[in-house]
């Protein structure tokens, strides 16, 4: 049956409770009993009609969840009314021929709502794409809901739904992540038990939004979610009441739009809308409904990752001087936009400050619910474990989570790119779906902080229309940021200029109107025994243990920042938040038992602050500042690279050397043909001596000398920089006081870039 809520019981005082203890003892003795006794003859269900599937891996909270507690939180925490009844709880369910048009015989029992495909809801069998998946439902309305309007609430539902009260449809909808609702009150018998009876089919390989899911689950797509996988629940509302609600924080002007959508024209009506702080009344707006209100907000206190301040809302519809309807909800005040380092570069921007984006791609997979996480308190360690490690952003990978997973996100702090779920839209009736859940998706979740970018796309993923769709979303919501593509396919639109590179990091040139990001790269693999999924894993370049993994993602940091520092990258997103399934680049494995990274290590790579930097410059290349080199393009006589050489006729450019355009290059000297010579003297000190080595980013074959020796012989590209051993016949002329450095780079096709600086390591890895 569904959950029911009432009122605590009161305990008795202590001594009462001391002297009924021995009497309370042989009581309970004798229930026990007479239950042991029962169960044995009866056989358990009368008591105990659920259990797990025998799944794989478990997580730690799923012997938390029982028939009776799965998810009872209140869903929606930005229009909340106290008065409401939670549907999870076990229900009947049967799978049938796609063609029957009702379900006479169900199976058994299903826990929603934990998807039919996971060991959590009971089942844990797949849905096939001819099947039909059926839930049927009992419930009895309070009788305090007279004279009431009763909704019946999905929170997502995958992928087309068909509902019935008492054997009456009442409607249906088609989407896998976005919450709906019907009006049920003309359905209802208003005594004895109601039936509810679901009808879902669910094509997941087909053209519609669906994410990662996929019935061939493997390498980087996993099991499919079926059916209910977020809570149900009923909510009684008067005939007049508030429908909706639309918050947008306005820093510049100091003030929130609001906007509360009722399904009435009367004129009387009006809404009357309370900012509360720390539960003071700060400012109070009365106003009409249907209507942006501005609501001031003196001196805001803005919300950050650093500093998650929200603010409290009360929301009152009146009727004249008659209350009709009244919801609670909350909002925080930031601001994120465009704007121009001292530099010049372009930088995404929070409350008009540059804040580095440290994220994890984050794909919202559990190995007991899959889609569905088993108790909000998962939800939560998730962006807990993100935030303790240092990161300050996730963006949700193609997938749509519960409201509560933002309300997290809003209540301690953690940045939100929210992709749109991703679907083939091969055809015209796929990719009007595809517009309809993505306008659901940014105005069913547009009133969380959290978020301040929409990717429209993922690594060209169904994209089409893209120069359409892009400024359609901004229309929808011109306080966010638009990423057209992460990966691969730009089209030159929206806010953001996005590439991937694993294992990478590199970073696309920032552009006049667009910021540059990395939004995926890393992928570092590490599977551990007893953690995993399967016998067989995998990861993008796999780590043989904890320590590798922890030394290597210090050096990916260290070099992502300086990315930040020299290129303007704004953001880069790790390859992932936990294992999933066989793929293991998680931070933590699939079960969340083990985080693999050092926490404190971490914590200080993530944020680029207090970094014990891994070389000392010795001769600067252009990463460390404008330094001058003689170079020609034309070809110089055979003793161009050795010490007395006179550069007749060479000119004098600055460091890196190439084309613009080329990955990760900072070109300050345009060279775009074949080849090119540079030669210039540098100072090395005594210290230096023993620890130097060469820190090159060439595209593509070069060659480096040292006082007239080979150094070093570099053939294809790099797409960032790295650092080379010097060869020991060089290493050997090197003197304190001046040296003579000298350099050829051949190119042949595509971009081109040679800087090369020579640098003394200081440290391993990041300090603690």
């Amino acid at each position: 049956m569904p959950q029911a809520f009432g009122n605590p019981v009161a305990l008795p005082g202590s001594a009462i409770l001391f002297r009924r203890i021995k009497k309370l003892r042989l009581i309970y003795f004798l229930l026990g009993l007479l239950l042991w006794f029962g169960n044995a003859l009866f056989g358990a269900e009368a008591t105990n009609r659920w259990h797990p599937a025998a799944g794989s891996l478990m997580t730690r909270w799923a012997k938390e969840v029982s028939s009776t507690n799965a998810l009872p939180e209140y869903p929606r925490p930005q229009l909340v009314r106290t008065n409401w009844l939670n549907l999870n709880g076990l229900w009947d369910y049967a799978i049938t021929p796609s063609t029957a048009r009702a379900a006479t015989n169900f199976n058994g029992h299903i826990l929603v709502p934990f998807p039919i495909e996971s060991a959590l809801s009971g089942v844990m069998q797949r849905l096939d794409e001819n099947s039909t998946l059926w839930y049927r439902c009992r419930f009895k309305v309070p009788p305090a809901w007279a004279g009431q309007r009763v909704r019946l609430h999905f929170g997502a539902v995958d992928w087309h739904a068909r509902v019935a009260i008492n054997g009456r449809p009442v409607g249906q909808h088609r989407g896998g992540y976005d919450d709906f609702s019907f009006d049920i009150t003309d359905s209802l018998a208003w005594q004895g038990d109601e039936e509810l009876v679901l009808a879902v089919d669910d094509p997941t390989d087909g053209d519609q939004p669906h994410g990662k899911q996929s019935r061939k689950s493997e390498n980087i797509f996993y099991t499919p979610t079926s059916g209910i996988w977020q809570t149900v629940w009923l909510e009684p509302v008067p005939k007049i009441c508030i429908d909706d609600l639309r918050l947008i924080p306005d820093v510049d002007k100091n003030l929130l739009r609001v906007k509360v959508a009722v399904g009435s024209r009367i004129e009387s009506l009006k809404v009357e809308v309370v900012a509360l702080s720390s539960n003071k009344e700060i400012v109070r707006v009365l106003g009409a409904v249907n209507r942006e209100l501005s609501l001031p907000i003196p001196s805001p206190h803005l919300w950050s990752p650093d500093d998650p301040c929200l603010y409290d809302l009360k929301i009152t519809l009146l009727d004249g001087n008659r209350v009709v309807d009244s919801i609670s909800s909350y909002f925080g005040m930031r601001k994120i936009a465009l704007r121009k380092d001292e530099n010049g570069k372009t930088r995404i921007a929070l409350n008009d400050q540059f804040t580095f984006q440290m994220g994890a791609l984050d794909q919202g997979f559990w190995p007991d619910g899959l889609y569905t996480a088993p108790t909000d308190e998962a939800l939560r360690f998730d962006i807990e474990s993100l935030k303790r490690a240092g990161f300050n952003l996730a963006r949700k990978h193609v997938k749509v989570e519960p409201d509560r997973w933002y309300y997290w996100c809003d209540r301690l702090g953690l940045l939100v790119w929210q992709d749109m779920p991703s679907g083939k839209n091969t055809t015209t009736e796929s990719r009007l779906q595809f517009e309809t859940e993505l306008r659901r998706m940014v105005e069913g979740r547009g009133n969380h902080p959290s978020i301040i970018v929409w990717v429209l796309f993922n690594e060209g993923w169904g994209q089409y229309d893209t120069e359409r769709l892009v400024p359609w979303v901004k229309t929808m919501d011109p306080s966010r940021l638009i990423d057209n593509a992460s990966g691969w396919t730009d089209k030159r639109v929206g806010d953001i200029i996005d590439t991937h590179s694993y294992p990478g990091p590199e970073s696309p040139q920032p552009e006049a109107d667009r910021a540059a990001v990395l939004g995926e790269f890393g992928g570092l693999g590490l599977g551990l025994i007893g953690h995993t999924w399967s016998d067989q894993f995998w990861g993008y370049q796999p780590m043989p243990d904890k320590d590798t993994l922890n030394n290597r993602y210090c050096q990916l940091l260290y070099r992502v920042h300086i990315l930040n520092n020299s290129l303007g990258l704004s953001a880069a997103i790790y390859t992932q938040t936990a294992d999933v399934e066989t793929e293991c680049n998680g931070l933590m494995t699939y079960d969340r038992s083990i985080f693999k990274l050092d926490t404190a290590a971490a914590l200080v790579a993530n944020r680029g602050e207090n970094i014990v930097k891994f070389f000392r410059a010795v001769m600067p290349n252009a990463l460390q500042g404008r330094v001058l080199w003689n170079y020609t393009t034309e070809k110089p006589d055979d003793h161009w690279f050795k010490p007395g050489f006179l550069a007749i006729n060479w000119k004098e450019g600055a460091s890196g050397f190439g084309t613009s355009g080329t990955p990760n290059t900072l070109v300050n000297t345009t060279w775009d043909t074949a080849d090119i010579w540079l030669r210039r003297e540098f100072t090395l000190n005594h210290e230096d001596l023993s620890t130097a080595v060469l820190q090159v980013h060439h595209d593509e074959d070069a060659e480096i000398y040292l006082n007239g020796v080979l150094a070093a012989q570099l053939p294809g590209f790099d797409t960032i920089y790295n650092e080379q051993k010097i060869n020991p016949e060089a290493a050997a002329t090197l003197t304190p006081g001046v040296n003579l450095i000298a350099v050829h780079c051949h190119q042949t096709s595509g971009g081109q870039f040679i800087d090369v600086g020579i640098v003394a390591p200081q440290a391993t890895k990041v300090a603690k």
